[in-house]
């Protein structure tokens, strides 16, 4: 029996789909269906029901679903036990959103590439609402959202949540401390309308009974930061990416008097049970965001700092369709 047709039924039932399941392997459409038809015929069984548009599988299919788990783990583990002991070559399609991407992503893609010289990488910044679906559909095989993905076989794990701070330009901004009363009479710049960040702004002005004088929403961080050098405003940026971008951007972080709630995490992502590479480079990511995080400076005046410890992996399963929201969110 061919294992890579196990491996192409395995993810054509785990991804529900011929078509994303072709993506995920790199193969066209009639690729995936040849293999299908090829291990159907081998078997002597249907394992897919073509009659309906709807993907469904067979009862044969639903039970060699099990066998195929346990061909392609036994794969894993001869070739792990029998492997020569050469360097893990890593092919990862990764997703982050822009928050993660100007704080911890790039030092922790180096440290990646450092133990793992064979990474093949390809890089994906998007919203949250994108990189979900796109985990989801096996288009990705790791993501860094705000959110975590709500699919069959995905799994989520919550990594250190970000603070939230304040930025102006320096030469403008001089005071040391500032009431949010006063920030609310500025123009502020934070992420797109309906991301959580969006939504926390706004929700802070009402839960305080005020209403900011204009708030811009600006999906671009870059932007952001120039925004704010030239004057243009105030933006509510997380405090690691700050720290960062000081390194050639004049920016302030500006103290308030009221709590700012932090950016959640988290990491979505599906096993591949022909390889240990996708739990190798999470294990990385987590160790790393918590290191990264517990090296952050401490927080303003105000503004609690203790962070909450990364929770075990959970396996989400749900059934029908998506919890996607309508809303962008970063």
């Amino acid at each position: 029996m061919n294992l890579r047709f196990v491996e192409a039924f395995y993810w054509v039932a785990s991804l529900k789909s011929i078509s994303r399941a072709a993506e995920k392997l790199f193969l066209t459409q009639s690729a995936m269906s040849s293999r299908i038809a090829t291990l159907e015929e081998e078997l002597g069984i249907l394992l897919l029901d073509r009659r309906d548009k709807q993907f469904k599988l067979t009862v044969a299919g639903i039970r060699f679903l099990v066998y195929a788990q346990r061909l392609l783990d036994l794969q894993r583990e001869v070739k792990a036990e029998m492997g020569s002991g050469a360097p893990m070559a890593v092919a990862m399609r990764i997703g982050a959103i822009e928050s993660v991407l100007h704080s911890w992503l790039i030092p922790w893609l180096e440290k990646l590439r450092a133990d793992h010289p064979g990474l093949e990488l390809e890089l994906t910044v998007e919203t949250t609402p994108i990189l979900m679906d796109q985990v989801q559909r096996g288009t990705l095989d790791l993501v860094f959202a705000v959110l975590p993905a709500s699919a069959d076989g995905v799994i989520n794990h919550a990594l250190p949540s970000m603070e939230m701070v304040f930025v102006g330009n320096p030469a403008l901004h001089k005071k040391r401390n500032y009431r949010l009363s006063e920030l609310a009479e500025m123009e502020l710049l934070t992420f797109q309308k309906g991301s959580q960040p969006h939504v926390t702004l706004l929700d802070l002005f009402k839960s305080n009974r005020m209403e900011p004088k204009k708030v811009h929403a600006i999906s671009s961080i870059s932007a952001m930061v120039q925004l704010v050098q030239g004057g243009f405003g105030v933006a509510l940026l997380p405090r690691a990416a700050v720290q960062r971008l000081t390194g050639f951007a004049s920016l302030k972080p500006l103290t308030c008097d009221k709590r700012l709630k932090d950016l959640p995490i988290h990491a979505s992502y599906r096993t591949d049970p022909t390889s240990s590479s996708v739990e190798t480079v999470v294990k990385s990511a987590v160790e790393f965001a918590g290191g990264t995080t517990g090296r952050a400076a401490g927080g303003s005046a105000g503004t609690k700092t203790g962070r909450r410890k990364p929770e075990k992996p959970t396996k989400k399963v749900h059934q029908g369709k998506s919890l996607l929201s309508k809303k962008s969110m970063t």
